[in-house]
């Protein structure tokens, strides 16, 4: 029987089979950094439709259309195009994506765990979860949505879901930080500042980021709590959400009167007496912050000696908008408080994922080291290059986040007669006049490229009636009273006058004597 040789280069084709499959992966997945600057481009030649157009045209199966990203993205711009009723819709397929991750981290968190390690060619083949912060802010916008077509019931539920979200999130991140670590230690990787050499370290430990407690809560959601409960004259709940935005934002006075003033705002007396309406503006600008790849080279040790692996982390650099300080309208001037800043959640959110996006990248690294040293013993010089050629471009940072967000977000409140008002941000003028009315109004702007969007104004309950006093009929003075008739004199007949006759008639002269 003839002898079948066995095929030389076996191994040395398998491992090039695989590589192949994994940069074959990695070219398949488009930077979502390119897919945002392609339709902020659009946006900014065309306007929202245009900018919806080019998104929609990323979307092609029914997988991508009902994709996290890609309806967190597209709800945005339908709520900038005041279409809320799709805006919620793509909101809520975003939103059952979210509820499957909740369920999975209650019920089986070791199934998201897995994804630690399945990471084991590049961040961005993991299935995309959304961060942190944006989970939180899918709840609070789709309350906002509920609120500007009067669903307040909807909106209520709506903010009670982002608490719950935020304790679910909490619990899961601790778990995670943890099983990053053990795999990490399992495959040899230890943590250690030389592990971010070269990385704008600054970025994320600068004084913003340090004062917020974690990288999910934001002001607004639990303001616009408290303001919701308010509205539904609900006090004991609204004081909770008020005192929690003071937390995450201190020495901001008008989250502080927010709780100081509560009681006498929802008190009967002051409704009785309210003749102006209580308005909270919600102003937006600018936009969320990009990830940019950031590219290191290490070396790594295996058995035939020192190779390099590629490592790739995103870097978020810090905003340089102008900060946004007054509104006016009626002759009022409202002071415009920070509340959010998107840019410092994201590096904030960037910061606390990174121990573990270290140790991943560590862990693929020695992984991608073992790959290419067998490729090196197998194919000689051309197989070593081909394991560093493959190592360098499978290994991509993750870019994927929601663009389409604001960068900034600020509040005021006051009181306005009702009625249309002409309002202006740091003295410049909005286009057209805002309708005001009721006992409470939201009213949200946004500033996105050089324009003021002004959306749908939410209105609940009414001002107390004002007594309108009739204006008074025309008095006719009263005739003077006559007094008791007694016996005249009879008056000689009057004599044709060509003029006034005086007010006493002379006696007659007597006729002269002949």
């Amino acid at each position: 029987m003839p002898h079948t040789p066995t095929p030389r280069f076996r191994p040395r084709l398998v491992w090039a089979l695989a590589l192949s499959a994994a940069l074959t992966g990695c070219a398949t997945m488009q930077s979502h950094d390119k897919v945002a600057t392609d339709v902020q481009n659009a946006s900014r030649s065309g306007g929202i439709p245009a900018a919806l157009a080019q998104l929609e045209s990323t979307a092609k199966t029914p997988e991508e259309k009902t994709a996290l990203l890609y309806n967190l993205e597209r709800g945005e711009l339908l709520r900038m195009d005041r279409r809320y009723a799709d805006s919620t819709n793509a909101w809520l397929l975003a939103d059952n994506r979210v509820k499957e991750w909740e369920e999975t981290a209650k019920t089986n968190p070791q199934k998201l765990l897995g994804n630690v390690g399945a990471a084991l060619i590049s961040e961005r083949l993991k299935p995309y979860e959304g961060q942190d912060y944006e989970k939180v802010w899918l709840t609070t916008r789709l309350a906002l949505n509920r609120m500007a077509v009067g669903d307040f019931e909807n909106a209520r539920v709506d903010i009670k879901r982002t608490h719950e979200r935020e304790a679910i999130i909490a619990e899961f991140r601790a778990q995670e930080t943890l099983a990053a670590e053990e795999e990490a230690k399992a495959k040899g990787a230890t943590a250690g500042g030389k592990e971010l050499n070269g990385y704008p370290v600054e970025t994320l430990n600068d004084p913003e980021v340090l004062a917020l407690k974690n990288g999910y809560s934001n002001a607004l959601s639990h303001y616009l709590a408290g303001f919701l409960y308010e509205v539904l004259n609900e006090p004991g709940l609204a004081a909770p959400g008020y005192r929690k935005a003071i937390e995450l934002r201190p020495d901001t006075p008008l989250l502080e009167e927010g709780l100081r003033g509560l009681d006498q705002r929802t008190g009967f007396t002051w409704k009785r007496r309210q003749r102006m309406t209580d308005v909270l503006f919600i102003v937006e600008a600018g936009d969320a912050p990009a990830r940019k790849p950031k590219a290191f080279t290490l070396p790594v040790p295996t058995g035939r000696g020192m190779v390099t692996a590629s490592i790739s982390y995103p870097v978020i650099e810090p905003s340089r908008d102008a900060l946004l300080t007054t509104l006016s309208a009626a002759g009022t001037d409202l002071r415009l408080e920070k509340v959010v800043d998107v840019n410092v959640m994201a590096r904030r959110a960037l910061k606390d994922e990174m121990p573990g996006m270290v140790l991943r990248g560590f862990t693929r690294a020695v992984a991608k080291g073992v790959m290419q040293n067998e490729l090196q013993k197998r194919g000689g010089l051309v197989g070593g290059l081909i394991g560093a050629v493959a190592s360098a471009a499978t290994e991509q940072a993750d870019d994927r986040m929601w663009r389409m967000l604001p960068g900034r977000v600020y509040v005021a409140r006051g009181y306005l007669p009702p009625g249309e008002h002409v309002v202006s941000i740091n003295g410049r003028p909005i286009e057209g006049a805002i309708k005001i009315d009721g006992q409470y109004a939201l009213v949200p702007l946004r500033l996105y490229e050089n324009r003021v969007l002004v959306g749908d104004v939410a209105s609940l309950g009414q001002l107390a009636a004002v007594a309108v006093t009739p204006p008074p009929e025309p008095v006719v003075a009263p005739a003077a009273p006559q007094p008791a008739k007694a016996a005249v004199r009879p008056r000689p007949p009057a004599k044709p006058a060509t003029a006034a006759a005086p007010a006493s008639p002379k006696p007659a002269a007597a006729a002269p004597k002949n």
